[in-house]
C-alpha cells in the first residue's frame, strides 16, 4: 500500500469501514451498529433512527426496517426481468444475449462484435466491449470473478442485495441518437411518484462525466456534485412521458426507488431498479438538499 493509498483511507473513514467490511473484517457487526458508524463517519453527525428527517437518514431506516422481498427481487439485474415485462410487456429491458454462473462458462464467439458485461448482484461491475477484436478478456475475467465472489450487501448493508445470487449477464451494446454512448435517465420515485430525475451523459467525451439534476417541471437545481454540468440546455426525449407513466406505475409500491432509462432513437428501455441510492451516503452540496429530499420520503409504518 502506497503513502497515498494509506492518507486517503486517513481522510475518508467512511470508504475504509466500507472496504473493511467488504472483506469480511466486520462483519461480525450487527447491522444497525454497522451503519451508526458508518453514518458518523460520512457525515459527522448521529444517524437519527428514531425520527429520521434527511434523505440519508430515512435510507439507512429503510435499509434496517422495510426488508420487502421485491428489493431482492428487483435488485437482480437478471431476475428483474421477468417482473417488468409481467408488468409493461416485453420488449422494455436491454435484450438479453446470455446468462452464466462463471466467466470461464461464456463463449465469447458467440457473441456479438459490441456486448455489455455485468454482474447480476453488484453496482459498478459492468465491463462493455465496442469491438470485440480488441476486447481485453483477460481483464475482464479478473474483474468479473472478483466480483462474483463479493457480496455486495456487505459494504454498506443494503439489504436488497444480500440474498442475490451471483451471476454474469451479456446484453445488446445500446447507443444514442448521436451513435456514440447512451445518456442515462434516472427517476428517484418517492411514494409512487417521480420526484427527480437526474441526467448522466458525456462518460467517455471530453471533460469526462456530466450530471444534471431536476425536478418534474424540469427545472435544473442547483446540487452541485463532483461532476461537471451539461453546458447545454436540457432537451426531454420523445419518450419522456412515457418514462414517466412506467415510474407511477412501477414505483407504487416503494417509499423509495430510483428507476433508470435509456432511450435510443426513441426506443425506450429500463435498465435497473435501485432501493438505496448511492447506499444514502452521499453528501449533498448544498447540504440542505439532504433535508428537502427527505422531505418527500414518507417511510412505512416498521414492522
Amino acid at each position: 500500500m502506497t503513502l497515498e493509498s494509506i492518507r486517503h483511507f486517513i481522510k475518508n473513514p467512511g470508504t475504509t469501514l466500507q472496504m473493511l467490511s467488504h472483506a469480511g473484517l466486520l462483519f461480525w457487526l450487527p447491522d444497525k451498529v454497522f451503519l451508526k458508524l458508518l453514518y458518523r463517519t460520512v457525515f459527522h453527525r448521529k444517524l437519527n433512527l428514531k425520527d429520521p428527517k434527511t434523505y440519508s437518514e430515512k435510507i439507512q431506516w429503510l435499509k434496517l426496517y422495510h426488508r420487502d422481498s421485491l428489493y431482492t427481487l428487483l435488485s437482480d439485474k437478471y431476475a428483474m426481468r421477468d417482473y417488468t415485462a409481467e408488468r409493461l410487456g416485453e420488449g422494455y429491458t436491454v435484450p438479453l444475449l446470455g446468462v452464466w454462473d462463471r466467466f470461464e462458462d461464456i463463449d465469447f464467439d458467440n457473441l456479438p462484435n459490441q456486448f455489455v458485461l455485468k454482474c447480476t448482484h453488484d453496482s459498478g461491475s459492468t465491463m462493455i466491449c465496442a469491438d470485440k477484436a480488441v476486447f481485453n478478456k483477460e481483464k475482464a475475467g479478473y474483474r468479473l470473478k472478483k466480483c462474483l465472489r463479493r457480496n455486495f450487501y456487505r459494504m454498506s448493508r443494503e439489504w436488497g442485495y444480500k440474498n442475490i445470487r451471483p451471476r454474469i449477464i451479456a446484453e445488446k451494446y445500446l447507443a444514442d441518437e448521436s451513435g456514440c454512448e447512451l445518456k442515462d435517465y434516472k427517476f428517484t420515485c418517492m411514494n409512487g411518484q417521480p420526484v427527480y430525475l437526474f441526467v448522466c451523459q458525456n462518460r467517455n467525451g471530453e471533460g469526462g462525466l456530466q450530471v444534471d439534476t431536476y425536478d418534474m417541471r424540469l427545472q435544473h437545481l442547483p446540487i452541485k456534485k463532483k461532476y461537471q454540468n451539461s453546458p447545454k440546455p436540457f432537451k426531454p426525449p420523445e419518450s419522456f412521458d412515457k418514462m414517466l407513466e412506467i415510474c407511477k406505475k412501477l414505483a407504487k409500491p416503494f417509499p423509495l426507488v430510483r428507476i433508470d432509462f435509456y432511450d435510443t432513437c426513441g426506443k425506450l428501455y429500463l435498465g435497473e431498479y435501485t432501493f438505496y441510492p448511492t447506499g444514502g451516503l452521499h453528501r449533498f452540496d448544498p447540504e440542505e438538499w439532504d433535508a428537502i429530499f427527505g422531505d418527500e420520503i414518507t417511510l412505512p409504518k416498521r414492522v
